[in-house]
Formats: C-alpha cells, sequence, structure tokens
C-alpha cells in the first residue's frame, strides 16, 4: 500500500511542475464521467473503465486547480494536495461494486488492477497534456489542427484501452 502510494504521488508531482491553466472543456468532461457509468452497465472490462477513471479524476484536479486560481487560494503544497486529493477519489467512485484483489502485473507488481490502470490513465493523461504543451511549443505557441489539446489524450487512451483489450493486466 505504501510502494502504492509512493507511486501516484510521483506521478502527481510530475503533474503539478506547470498545472495546466484549461484542461479541457467542461462538456468533454461531464461527458467521460457520464460515460464511465454507461460502459460498466454494458459490462466493458473494469480496467479500462478504470483507465478511463485516472484520467478523469486528474482532469478533475486540473479543474480545481484553474477554480482555485481564479479564487486566488494559494498555499505551499496546493497543486499537489488537490491532485492527490482529486485521485483518492478512485476508491469511492466504485467502492460497493469493487472487491478488492490484488494480483501480479507484468511480474513486478502486486497491486490491484483496477487501481494500477487508474493510475495508469493518470500518467497517459499527464503525459499527453505535456506532449501537447511541447508540440504547441515547437509550431510556435498554436496547435497543429483544432481540438488537437482534446484528440490528443483521447487518443492515447484509446489506445492503451484497445491494448487492454486484447492484452488483459492479468491472466
Amino acid at each position: 500500500m505504501k510502494k502504492t502510494f509512493l507511486q501516484s504521488l510521483l506521478i502527481l508531482l510530475l503533474a503539478t511542475k506547470e498545472a495546466v491553466a484549461n484542461p479541457a472543456c467542461v462538456v468533454c468532461t461531464v461527458a467521460i464521467g457520464a460515460s464511465l457509468s454507461v460502459a460498466r452497465e454494458l459490462g466493458i472490462d473494469d480496467n479500462i473503465v478504470g483507465l478511463w477513471l485516472g484520467a478523469l479524476l486528474t482532469l478533475l484536479g486540473y479543474w480545481t486547480i484553474f477554480w482555485f486560481n481564479k479564487k486566488h487560494w494559494n498555499f505551499w503544497g496546493r497543486d499537489i494536495f488537490l491532485l492527490l486529493l482529486s485521485f483518492s477519489l478512485v476508491g469511492a467512485i466504485y467502492i460497493k461494486d469493487l472487491v478488492y484483489t490484488p494480483r501480479v502485473i507484468g511480474w513486478i507488481l502486486y497491486m490491484d488492477t483496477f487501481l494500477f490502470s487508474a493510475i495508469l490513465g493518470a500518467f497517459i493523461f499527464i503525459f499527453a497534456e505535456k506532449l501537447y504543451d511541447y508540440l504547441k511549443q515547437k509550431n510556435g505557441g498554436h496547435a497543429h489542427f483544432p481540438f488537437e489539446k482534446v484528440v490528443l489524450p483521447m487518443a492515447l487512451l484509446g489506445i492503451a484501452s484497445l491494448y487492454f483489450t486484447y492484452f488483459p493486466l492479468y491472466y
């Protein structure tokens, strides 16, 4: 449990180096949140739902940081605290439906696969945001195409979802 917490903290530290001012549109955030419940009802694997849930919770953390910036509420460790708080909701969302079943993942990690996929989803979303900032900087401060900021995380999460569909975390 301690190792999982430290891994999550490391991922969130990468995210708070420069918090994104406007992470995504509100409509997209609500649509992703609503689609997670629909996906579970349709019988989609919990690992794929966890992937998208991790990205959604990270996005909600970025929105909270944006809101705190707007209110001028600044204190030491604020960004890390807000991202940890938003990501800690991973256990509260599906607590009645999930059973904690730790397994060996990739011969290295021993953790619950839903938690692992949520952490991976958060990492993918953070990576996509950093990649977008890098690509935008290389292009003179402009996106390469409209909605590039939305397409990059969605495409990377879609690729990861396809991977988990054909190569599950456990056998």
